[in-house]
C-alpha cells in the first residue's frame, strides 16, 4: 500500500468537488495521486494540479498557501495548476486565473414552488409517460450506444468542447469501471432505444455528484430533468445531503441549474503558472475544470 493510502482515500470519502474523486481522476487522467498539504496533488510528466479544498476549511486561505508551498517544493515540476477557492498567495502576477463556482441542491430534492415548480411537474410527467430509466454501474455498463451519444454531443458542440473534456468524454467507460460507488442512469424509449444518460458518483461520505449527462436532440421534453431527479434521489436513498451539480459554465449549463433552484455554494479559482517560465503551457490542467 502506497505510503499515506488512508488518509489519501479520505480525500474521496471527504470530497466536495470532482477533482477530489480519485477512482475518477486515475480513470480519466492516469496521473498519480499524494497527499500535500492535507489536500490532493495530481502529478505526471511535470506537470501537477493541486485540489486545494482542505478538509473542513476549504476557504482557509492559509492552508491553501502551505500547501501551494509545498507543492512548489516537488523536483522536476514544470507547471502548477491550483484549483481553491481563492489564487494563492504564491501565485505570480502574470499565473493564468479563471473564476468560477460549483452549484448545489440540497437532498432529498425538492421540485420549486411556485410556476417554475409546476412546469417542472409537468417536464416530469411527460418524461414518465415517453422514458423508462434505468441504473447501472460498473464495467461493460458504458456500451457503445452511450459513447455514440457522448461522441455526437462532442460533434454538435464543436469548438465549446474543448481538448480536455472530449478526452474525459471518452473515457467515461474506464472511470465507471474504476468507481465502484459511481452510477450510469440510462433514459430510454419503448422500444429500448438510449434517449439520454447520466452518471452520478456516490464515493464521498456527505457529497452526491451529478457528473456528466449527454441528451440526443429528439429525446422528450423532460428526459434531462427525470434524470437528475432519479440521481438525485439515490443521493438521497445513500444518505446524501447535497448534490454538487458542477461549475456555472454556459448559459444553457445555468439555466437548467437555476431552474431546479441550484446555487452557487464553492468558489472555484484555478490559477496555473510555471516556476520554470520557458517551459510551454500543457494541458494537463485544462481536465478538471467540471
Amino acid at each position: 500500500m502506497v505510503a499515506g493510502a488512508s488518509h489519501l482515500a479520505h480525500i474521496t470519502t471527504a470530497a466536495l468537488t470532482p477533482d477530489q474523486l480519485l477512482p475518477y481522476v486515475r480513470a480519466v487522467s492516469g496521473l498519480e495521486s499524494r497527499l500535500c498539504g492535507g489536500c490532493a496533488l495530481h502529478h505526471g510528466g511535470g506537470q501537477a494540479v493541486l485540489v486545494a479544498y482542505p478538509a473542513g476549511k476549504p476557504d482557509d486561505g492559509s492552508a491553501v498557501d502551505a500547501a501551494v508551498t509545498e507543492a512548489l517544493a516537488l523536483p522536476g515540476l514544470e507547471r502548477l495548476t491550483v484549483i481553491a477557492a481563492r489564487r494563492p498567495s504564491a501565485a505570480p502576477a502574470h499565473a493564468e486565473s479563471t473564476k468560477d463556482a460549483y452549484w448545489s441542491l440540497p437532498l432529498p430534492l425538492a421540485v420549486p414552488a411556485g410556476r417554475a415548480g409546476q412546469k417542472i411537474r409537468n417536464l416530469l410527467r411527460r418524461a414518465a409517460r415517453e422514458t423508462v430509466i434505468e441504473q447501472s454501474g460498473g464495467a461493460g455498463d458504458w456500451t457503445a450506444e452511450h459513447a455514440a451519444l457522448a461522441e455526437a454531443f462532442i460533434v454538435r458542440k464543436g469548438a465549446e468542447v474543448d481538448e480536455g473534456s472530449s478526452y474525459i468524454f471518452r473515457k467515461l467507460g474506464d472511470y465507471l469501471a474504476a468507481a465502484p460507488d459511481a452510477r450510469l442512469f440510462s433514459a430510454r424509449d419503448a422500444a429500448g432505444r438510449l434517449l439520454a444518460c447520466a452518471i452520478g458518483d456516490y464515493s464521498s461520505f456527505s457529497t452526491a455528484f451529478y457528473m456528466f449527462a449527454f441528451r440526443s436532440p429528439d429525446a422528450p421534453p423532460g428526459t434531462a430533468d427525470a434524470l437528475l431527479a432519479a440521481l438525485a434521489a439515490e443521493g438521497a436513498a445513500r444518505g446524501h445531503s447535497l448534490l454538487n451539480l458542477g461549475l456555472g459554465m454556459g448559459a444553457g449549463v445555468s439555466f437548467f441549474k437555476k431552474k431546479w433552484g441550484a446555487t452557487p455554494f464553492l468558489p472555484c479559482v484555478e490559477t496555473s503558472w510555471s516556476p520554470q517560465p520557458e517551459k510551454k503551457h500543457g494541458w494537463l490542467g485544462r481536465l478538471f475544470g467540471h
